[in-house]
């Protein structure tokens, strides 16, 4: 078990943009819910905290019936803050690095693995894909601004972070980040599911082995 690490996976949200009426974490991904294909990457870690809001009961089952050893926090705002909310709420109490983690990203499994056994602090970054995405300005491997207008990279939500570094946030958890920088920038293979069409190129990317 990796013992320095907490990782934080926000899932509170309602995933209104999907249409399908249940939170993202819950959605069939080639068989089984999302959360599970997360929390079947994450076996060699033990301290994991879910942070729940929308449909809190049914992700708490879900979660309890794969593994009983998992944290849970509660996010009531869910309809009103982001994801650093979420993730502030996981961070009392955390190890020396937190891991925030959102409940819509699917990671390549390989990816998943050197960016948590990175030594120090690290943020994943991914080709553009996503409409209106967040991107990050890279320089000597850093990164070291983020923006909606201009960037090499794209923010996946994935990062790596002392958490004595930490200050909370309600809004976006690229915004805790901010004024930490400049960041490592890791480059990785993810699916993030917002829309129908994401979704279902995250289907075929999983039953592809993860792979393109």
């Amino acid at each position: 078990m990796k013992n320095n690490i907490t990782i934080i996976i926000s899932c509170a949200g309602m995933g209104t943009r999907l249409g399908i009426g249940t939170t993202k974490a819950l959605v069939d991904v080639a068989g089984k819910p999302l959360i599970i294909h997360q929390l079947e990457q994450l076996k060699d870690y033990d301290d994991i905290r879910v942070v729940v809001g929308y449909q809190a009961e049914r992700v708490i089952d879900v979660v309890k019936n794969y593994r009983n050893d998992i944290t849970f926090a509660f996010n009531y705002d869910y309809k009103t803050t982001g994801t650093a909310a979420s993730f502030s709420k996981g961070l009392i109490g955390a190890r020396e690095y937190s891991v925030a983690f959102d409940g819509d990203l699917l990671v390549n499994p390989k990816d998943l693995k050197c960016l948590l056994e990175y030594e120090g602090e690290v943020i994943g970054g991914c080709n553009p894909t996503t409409d209106n995405p967040v991107l990050m300005s890279i320089e000597n491997g850093c990164v070291v601004r983020f923006s909606r207008d201009f960037g090499q990279l794209e923010w996946t939500g994935l990062a790596k972070m002392k958490t004595e570094r930490l200050t909370p946030g309600n809004q976006h958890v690229y915004m805790m980040l901010e004024p930490l920088m400049p960041i490592k920038v890791m480059k990785i293979q993810t699916k993030e599911i917002d829309t129908q069409n994401d979704y279902e190129k995250a289907v075929k990317w999983v039953l592809n082995g993860f792979s393109e």
